[in-house]
């Protein structure tokens, strides 16, 4: 974003992550560093270097029929299947193959799949998989679509999470506060920084940015 931003590698298979200081507006919090995951979800040879660091986080008697992905981590995904059925993953599916699937969001931000995309879903066991997390507040409407459909959740894995569980179940993430400690989530109405007077530098979100 500016000349603040930095990168860090993770500590076991040097996948890169860019982060920027400041003070940024998500969806459901204020935070003190934007995650730009950009390159990651774009740039084959990270995409791909990404993948095996989270394929390399599931046991090898871990079942996965099904991959829904949010927040644009499609290509992720997609080497993701590929990572886990080299790694000898098993899957249920007819055809011995994992779908790489995302839902569509309704006029009430609710996540939904339509009749072709359900049969992906419904009996399945299903990794959901996010660029980050910081509340849990986007993974808990995940969680709640797949159970809806009747999917079996089999996993959590995301890039960065600033939790390490959520319902009871452990999140996979190549980053966490273990990387960056001082990370910081804050309800809009009880930011440090916007009680100070700091302004804002951008709207965020796992898409990227928008200056204000």
């Amino acid at each position: 974003m500016d000349n603040r931003t930095f990168k860090i590698t993770s500590t076991n298979n040097h996948v890169p992550l860019k982060i920027t200081p400041g003070h940024f507006a998500t969806n459901h919090s204020h935070i003190n560093y934007y995650l730009d995951v950009t390159t990651l979800k774009a740039r084959m040879s990270e995409a791909r270097q990404a993948a095996e660091a989270l394929a390399g986080m599931y046991m090898y008697d871990t079942v996965v029929d099904t991959i829904v992905c949010l927040d644009g981590t499609q290509i992720i995904g997609a080497y993701l299947a590929e990572a886990l059925t080299n790694a000898g993953v098993m899957s249920r599916n007819a055809h011995q193959t994992i779908y790489v699937i995302a839902p569509e969001y309704n006029s009430n931000s609710q996540m939904v799949f339509r009749e072709n995309t359900q049969p992906m879903v419904t009996g399945k066991n299903v990794i959901l998989l996010m660029a980050s997390i910081t509340t849990g507040k986007t993974i808990a409407k995940g969680i709640e679509c797949i159970r809806y459909y009747g999917g079996i959740l089999a996993g959590i894995s995301t890039i960065f999470s600033a939790i390490e569980e959520t319902d009871g179940i452990h999140i996979n993430s190549i980053f966490g506060m273990r990387d960056l400690p001082d990370y910081q989530a804050h309800d809009y109405r009880d930011c440090p920084f916007c009680q100070k007077g700091i302004k804002l530098d951008a709207l965020v979100n796992s898409y990227g940015y928008s200056k204000l």
